[in-house]
């Protein structure tokens, strides 16, 4: 059997299935014309952020192609250097399409989740998980046909299959630089906005979320849709190409033991997990008076068992040693972990967002201060996880018998992890859905009957957004270790000794610029916010009838300047992202560049963590409060917990998940000009 040919099939397959889907969602009702008018005014905001992103993206993927061949071409290999140039274009490009997907659908399916929120909450969490689930079934459907697509035409081609692999690391490392540009950019844009809504609305004005006399209120609702959706949806979408391209490579190194079907394995798995994925999300089926997330959770449990049955089998006919199997599970077993360790950490029904929201009660130090541990205690379970999922593999796959089969089992986890991210995928997406429909709600004047009904559902997707940042972290850890050790293979090392003075440097400087870009993306939150600060400021001061209600506020205008500020923040950080990394690798050579990687990956592994689980935990804390506890809206509690909130909006949103991507672009792009460093 071709099992790349069976890749494809399953990839365009599951592309029909979302487009089912998205038919199913666009033919439901879209609610009063209020409700129009509002998502009319958000789809509208977001779209001309993502042309404006894209235009600078498309000129960033112009200038890394022309880099890619001029420095190839300069070592004598031009060849080399347009095959990579090719494969980087084509990488970039899916990634773009797949955050545009993403964000497409999420402004059309607000509107049909907010109005079926009239009629109660069953209907309007099904429309928004179907919606979420067209962006992740895409994204990981168009990653996999990438793949699978580029291996096939390159053996039509002619090239023997064990050098096909290395031919396409370019698509990786495309991927991830749309991601990281893409993840920030949104990011940035989301987190200004919602941080002048909240300062100027909440606490100056006294007026609630989403009130319609805040002229950023489209502007944050805009930024749910652009930072959440295509930024995540980039993010993803890079971690399933790059994964798939580095247990490729480990595959080649096994190709006299398992042949053709070591290095195919990746892409079987994929499309595999893709099925799964897609039975687990038609398996949802919500009850009115239940809790969303119990039925979320109950998809993603059918995902995870059908995953690791699709694992058995694949393991068994591809590979005939079933303790990769066993690695395989560890993976799969490592999601379902890394899921409820940050709901743990982020939910308001546990003991760290509750000891940030007591903390309230006695000002806004003291919740700074406690969120901040929540999220330097969220660090050790995290990495023990790690560090477990990554030992098991690795003895699983040494007792395979078989030589290099270590870490190979390693890279089995990492498939076995991202097998259910098409499912993840559709939660996270579901996030900024139900937050759009509980403002489109709130904004169109609707009764509070409905408010209460999206309400729910935005509580559960606060949860869900949460969740898929903790699995991105593990997943990212994984897929680092594994194209860390692709790395390895290519560059012929087999130790990476930081006695060496060049390595210890390089060393030394990725640890410092994972804390660097951290600072300049928090940073530019700051400086991006500052801009909307002033002009929702300026509207109220100069127009006093917006809020007395005879004037309506210009969202236009707080969209355009949060717009322009988010895209001239993003250059900085992603420009050092690239550019440390090259001159490591040119100048100190291979081995200080993986000593980069290496170091790089675990700074970046326990600062993302640390951001995204204390940013989560301030900001449920916030939600407890306002749900009418330690005296509920408008309290002392209250407002330190918006103080805090706000602190961990560019942590859980900005720098956090940029982070994700930023350690795997180390990898991919270190990766990909290999040949220069050595």
């Amino acid at each position: 059997m071709n099992y790349n040919i069976l890749s494809i099939v399953v990839a365009i397959f599951s592309l029909c299935v979302a487009a089912h889907m998205a038919l199913a969602v666009l033919k439901k009702q879209t609610g009063t014309e209020k409700m129009k008018a509002v998502a009319d005014a958000i789809r509208i905001g977001a779209n001309a952020f993502l042309k404006r992103q894209y235009t600078t993206i498309s000129v960033i993927i112009a200038l890394g192609a022309i880099g890619l061949v001029a420095a190839y071409g300069a070592s004598g290999d031009f060849s080399m250097g347009t095959k990579t140039a090719i494969a980087f274009v084509i990488g970039a490009v899916s990634s773009a399409i797949a955050g545009l997907v993403g964000m497409w659908m999420s402004v059309r399916t607000n509107i049909r989740s907010a109005a079926e929120a009239q009629n109660g909450i069953k209907g309007a969490m099904l429309i928004a998980l179907r919606g979420g689930a067209v962006s992740g079934i895409t994204i990981v459907s168009l990653s996999l046909l990438g793949i699978s697509g580029l291996f096939e035409i390159y053996t039509v081609l002619g090239y023997e299959v064990i050098k096909i692999p290395h031919l396409i690391v370019g698509y990786g490392f495309g991927a991830s630089l749309v991601a990281l540009f893409a993840q920030l950019g949104g990011g940035i844009y989301t987190k200004a906005a919602d941080v002048g809504a909240d300062l100027v609305g909440k606490i100056e004005a006294g007026i609630p979320e989403d009130d319609p006399r805040n002229p950023a209120v489209i502007a944050d609702l805009v930024g749910d849709n652009v930072g959440d959706c295509a930024g995540r949806g980039a993010d993803l979408f890079e971690s399933t190409a790059a994964e798939n391209i580095g247990a490729m490579i480990l595959g080649v190194a096994l190709y006299p033991v398992f042949g053709l079907s070591g290095i195919l394995f990746p892409l079987v798995v994929r499309a595999l997990g893709l099925i799964a994925s897609i039975v687990g999300i038609f398996s949802v089926r919500p009850k009115e008076n239940e809790d969303p997330m119990k039925s979320l959770d109950r998809g993603y449990w059918v995902t995870s068992v059908l995953s690791a049955i699709a694992f058995y089998f694949a393991t068994k006919y591809l590979l005939g040693n079933m303790w990769f199997f066993a690695a395989g599970l560890v993976g799969i077993f490592m999601s379902i972990v890394f899921v409820y360790f940050t709901q743990y950490y982020t939910e308001s029904k546990y003991r760290p967002v509750r000891e940030v929201a007591e903390a309230s009660k006695t000002g806004h130090a003291t919740n700074i201060i406690q969120g901040f541990a929540v999220g330097l205690e969220s660090v050790g379970v995290t990495i023990v996880a790690i560090v477990v999922a990554l030992f098991t593999s690795y003895k699983f796959g040494e007792l395979s018998g078989i030589s290099g089969g270590g870490l190979y089992g390693t890279a089995i986890a990492t498939m076995g992890m991202l097998a259910s991210a098409a499912y993840i995928l559709a939660m996270d997406t579901f996030g900024p859905i139900v937050d759009n429909a509980g403002g489109i709600v709130e904004m169109s004047g609707a009764p509070d009957s409905i408010r209460k009904n999206t309400d729910k559902l935005d509580s559960a997707g606060n949860t869900t957004k949460a969740l898929t940042k903790g699995y991105a972290i593990g997943s990212a850890a994984l897929a680092a270790f594994l194209l860390f050790s692709a790395y390895l293979e290519e560059a012929k090392i087999t130790v990476v000794d930081l006695a060496k003075i060049p390595v210890f440097i390089g060393a030394m400087l990725g640890a410092m610029l994972v804390f660097l870009f951290s600072s300049l993306s928090i940073r530019a939150v700051g400086r991006a916010a500052y801009y909307i600060i002033n002009e929702v400021r300026r509207q109220f001061k100069e127009h006093p009838g917006i809020m007395e209600g005879t004037e309506k506020p210009d969202y236009s205008k707080a969209i355009d300047i949060t717009t322009k500020g988010a895209l001239k923040e993003m250059i900085l950080p992603g420009f050092l992202a690239v550019v440390v990394p090259v001159v490591v690798g040119v100048v100190f050579k291979a081995e200080a560049a993986a000593g980069l990687l290496m170091v790089g990956t675990i700074a970046g592994i326990l600062l993302a963590t640390l951001m995204n689980n204390a940013g989560g935990a301030w900001d449920n804390a916030k939600k407890w409060i306002e749900e009418g506890n330690l005296g509920g809206k408008g309290s002392d509690a209250h407002k330190a917990a918006v103080t805090g909130d706000t602190v961990g909006d560019p942590f859980k949103d900005t720098a956090g998940p940029s982070l994700h991507v930023l350690i795997k672009l180390l990898s991919t792009l270190t990766l990909a000009l290999v040949t220069l460093f050595m």
